[in-house]
C-alpha cells in the first residue's frame, strides 16, 4: 500500500478543562453538567444542529421513563428536557403523566415525542447561555496522546486544522471516534437497515385540521425499513458498522434510493418529504470495551458505583443500575464516555443507548470528569460516593428502590435481538 507522511505544527487554539466530542443528546448534557461544576468547557460538533440522533436523526422519542407501573425512574437533566421540548411544540405525554408522577398506579408509560427542530435550538440557547463554548461545522478528527493520556484533539473546520488542548476528553460521537483512534480498546458493532424520514401528505394536512394539532401533519417515509430487531432486513443487503466513510455512504445512497422509488408510486401533489435524517439513523456502531460490561442480565442488580438508575423502554417492571465502571477504562485516565458508546453488549446495549440513559450517563461522565480534576486522580477512581451525592443534587436517582419491584415481574429479560438477526460483535 503507498503512503504518504503528513506533519504540520499546530498552535494551541485555546486551552480548556473538558473537551466534549459529540453535540447529541448526551453531549449537550455533558457540556453542561461540565460547566456547571465551573469547568472551562468546549463543546464540538460536526454538523450545525445539535441533538444528534434525537434531532438530526429524526428519533424524536423520549422512550419510556418509568416501570410501567406508575413510578417514574429516570429524573435529572432528562426530566428537565422532557419538559422543556414541549414548551413550544407538540407532545405525546399520556393524560395520567402530564402533571408528574402519577398518584395512582398505572400501566401507561412516561415518554413523549417532540418536534426535533425546535428542541434543537433550544438546546443551542441553554448551551450558549450556560458558558460553553460551542463549535458547529467542526469535527474532532485525532486526539494527541502521550502514552495513555489525552492531551487534547486535532479539529477540522472551515478554519483548517486546529489544536485544542484539555485536561479531560469525554467522547460522546456515538462511534467513539476519537477514543478508538487513540488506541482505547473497543468494539465493533452492526445495524441493519433503518431510514425513516418524515413526509407531509393532504390526508395528514386534513387530520391535522381536524385535530388542530401540527403533528398529525407527518407521517413516515422510508427507505429500507428493518426494525431495530432485524425483522424486514432486506435479503442481500449488508449490516453496517457505519465506522468507514464507505458504510456511511452505502447506507445512505442504497436507503435514499429505495425511499425515492417508494415516492414514486405516490401521486406527486399529494405528498412532500419534509425531512429525511441528517445523519445515519445507527444505533450501535461502536462502544467501550470499559472496566465493566453492562449487559442484560443486569437487571434488578445494584452497584456500589451506580451512577444512575434506569428501566427498559420494551418492558415494565425491568430496573437496572449503570456502573461508572461502564464508562471508563482505568488504563485511559482521562478519557471516558457515555450514552450510546458506554461499555455494552446484546439488549443490554439497545437499554442504554436511547435517549433517557444516554443524557443521564453523560451527566454522570461530566460530574466524573471535573471530580477527578478537583481530586487530582483519573476518572475511574474518583470518590464514587462524592460522585453519587453530586448526581443526587442534580435530582438523579443512583439506586432504584427494591420496593419498585413487582413480586410477580419476570426475573430474565427477553433479548429482542434474538427475534431478528443474531449479531456478533467483533473485536477490532
Amino acid at each position: 500500500m503507498n503512503t504518504i507522511n503528513f506533519s504540520k505544527d499546530l498552535q494551541v487554539k485555546k486551552s480548556y478543562d473538558v473537551i466534549v466530542c459529540g453535540g447529541g443528546v448526551s453531549g449537550v448534557s455533558a457540556a453542561l453538567s461540565a460547566v456547571e461544576r465551573g469547568k472551562s468547557t468546549l463543546l464540538i460538533e460536526k454538523s450545525v444542529l445539535l441533538g444528534g440522533l434525537a434531532t438530526l436523526g429524526l428519533i424524536n422519542l423520549f422512550v419510556p421513563m418509568c416501570n410501567g407501573r406508575g413510578k417514574q425512574i429516570i429524573f435529572g437533566r432528562c426530566e428537565k428536557w422532557v419538559r422543556d421540548s414541549v414548551k413550544y411544540g407538540y407532545d405525546t405525554i399520556p393524560s395520567p403523566w402530564k402533571d408528574g408522577e402519577p398518584k395512582n398506579p398505572t400501566d401507561v408509560r412516561y415518554l413523549t415525542r417532540f418536534s426535533p427542530y425546535i428542541f434543537a435550538t433550544q438546546m443551542t440557547e441553554e448551551v450558549v447561555a450556560s458558558g460553553v463554548d460551542l463549535l458547529f461545522d467542526c469535527t474532532a478528527v485525532e486526539p494527541i496522546m502521550e502514552g495513555n493520556v489525552c492531551r487534547g484533539v486535532v479539529t477540522a473546520s472551515k478554519s483548517g486544522l486546529e489544536y485544542y488542548s484539555c485536561k479531560m476528553l469525554i467522547d460522546t460521537t456515538g462511534e467513539l471516534d476519537v477514543m478508538r483512534r487513540a488506541g482505547v480498546p473497543c468494539v465493533k458493532g452492526q445495524n441493519f437497515a433503518t431510514y425513516i424520514g418524515k413526509q407531509i401528505t393532504l390526508d395528514g394536512c386534513k387530520r391535522a385540521l381536524e385535530k388542530k394539532n401540527v403533528q398529525e401533519a407527518y407521517s413516515n417515509v422510508s427507505g429500507y425499513a428493518a426494525t431495530l430487531w432485524g425483522t424486514n432486513q432486506p435479503e442481500g443487503v449488508p449490516l453496517w458498522s457505519g465506522l468507514t466513510c464507505e458504510e456511511v455512504s452505502d447506507y445512505v445512497i442504497k436507503n435514499q434510493i429505495e425511499m425515492l422509488k417508494k415516492l414514486q408510486k405516490d401521486d406527486r401533489l399529494s405528498r412532500d418529504v419534509a425531512m429525511v435524517p441528517l445523519m445515519p439513523q445507527f444505533r450501535t456502531s461502536c462502544c467501550l470495551q470499559g472496566d465493566y460490561t453492562f449487559t442484560a442480565d443486569d437487571v434488578y442488580k445494584h452497584f456500589d458505583d451506580s451512577v444512575c438508575a434506569i428501566n427498559d423502554f420494551e418492558y415494565r417492571d425491568f430496573l437496572y443500575e449503570v456502573p461508572l465502571r461502564a464508562l471508563t477504562r482505568k488504563d485511559y485516565p482521562n478519557m471516558l464516555t457515555a450514552g450510546r458508546c458506554a461499555s455494552a453488549e446484546g439488549y443490554g446495549w439497545d437499554v442504554i443507548r436511547v435517549i433517557p440513559p444516554a443524557i443521564l450517563t453523560a451527566q454522570a461522565a461530566a460530574n466524573a470528569a471535573c471530580l477527578a480534576i478537583d481530586e487530582g486522580c483519573g476518572v475511574a477512581d474518583v470518590d464514587i460516593r462524592k460522585l453519587q451525592a453530586r448526581l443526587e443534587e442534580e435530582n438523579v436517582m443512583i439506586h432504584f428502590p427494591d420496593e419498585y419491584v413487582s413480586k410477580d415481574a419476570p426475573r430474565t429479560v427477553p433479548d429482542k435481538r434474538a427475534h431478528g438477526i443474531e449479531l456478533t460483535n467483533g473485536h477490532f
